[in-house]
């Protein structure tokens, strides 16, 4: 029996008693975190991961360039696309680190393996499984939140960060060690994890030579941080491309969008243009041809 007070009253039949109770029960709402918001994952094959939602936005149309148009890199393409293909079909496959020369393809490859390789499953009769998630590189810390939304959904998610890498004082990197392998619950198995970054080892170089010189154990001293290239068992280098190479790029494009400009006029400006930008790249290939047509009053429509 409850304690009740002179006037026949339990404590928490009292009005004001309840009034006071309701008003806490909504302050801890407010300060609870909102639930993840379920998204519609069918109606789009690319997401933006939104940690403040938290959300999956969809993205109408990705910014990608058709896999025939990246040249210069072949093994690498042809390796990144195996290892996309065999975890869209259910089969072991790695996280992938694309490190190495700015400008060579590196998150145009990504995008483009995932279109490739929906496009196979889709003409086999299949259906488009594969969903690309980009997560921003200041977001890596609420990864183990996107991986408790998309665990155990039937689609499959290779998770994308572009130019990833880590500074000084960066401790965000152990929730990606955690993720990518050593946490209690691990990566989902729907969960591949692609990555692009400059650096071989996510790290300034001046940083590991600093502490391996001042550390009293060298060997100690940057291991934990080195070990989260580890997590990454399939590593694409992409290295600075020949004057050769540059060219075919720019052909490639020439060819494919249907540009008439003489060829030797055409290699002509684009090596004036590689040696004003002082690089040769896919990305200064693509420059070029942007602004040769649009010089020339030509519309670059594939």
């Amino acid at each position: 029996m409850g304690r009740e007070n002179h006037a026949g009253e339990t404590p928490l039949s009292d009005p004001l008693t309840l009034d006071a109770l309701h008003r806490i029960a909504a302050a801890l709402e407010r300060l609870a975190p909102p639930a993840p918001k379920t998204a519609d994952l069918a109606a789009a094959d690319a997401f933006v991961w939104n940690p403040l939602g938290p959300r999956l936005d969809p993205v109408a149309r990705v910014n990608r360039v058709e896999m025939v148009l990246l040249r210069g890199i072949d093994r690498a393409r042809d390796t990144l696309i195996e290892n996309t293909r065999r975890f869209a079909e259910g089969l072991p496959a790695n996280n992938a680190l694309l490190w190495g020369a700015r400008g060579m393809g590196k998150s145009s490859l990504v995008k483009a393996a995932h279109a490739t390789v929906n496009a196979d499953l889709t003409q086999a009769g299949g259906s488009a499984i594969l969903k690309l998630v980009e997560i921003h590189r200041e977001d890596i810390e609420s990864l183990p939140q996107l991986m408790g939304l998309v665990r155990g959904s039937a689609y499959r998610f290779i998770v994308f960060c572009d130019d990833l890498s880590f500074d000084h004082d960066d401790t965000s990197y152990k929730s990606l060690k955690a993720v990518l392998e050593g946490g209690i619950e691990g990566r989902p198995d729907n969960v591949i994890f692609y990555a692009t970054s400059n650096r071989r080892h996510l790290l300034p170089r001046d940083m590991m030579e600093n502490e391996r010189s001042t550390s009293i154990n060298p060997g100690e001293a940057v291991e934990e941080k080195v070990s989260l290239s580890d997590r990454f068992g399939l590593w694409l280098g992409f290295h600075k491309c020949s004057q050769d190479e540059y060219l075919a790029m720019v052909s490639g494009y020439a060819d494919h969008f249907g540009l008439t400009t003489d060829a030797e006029q055409l290699r002509a400006e684009a090596l004036e243009w590689a040696t004003t930008r002082g690089s040769r790249s896919g990305r200064v290939a693509w420059q070029f041809v942007q602004d040769h047509a649009g010089r020339a009053g030509l519309r670059l429509d594939a």
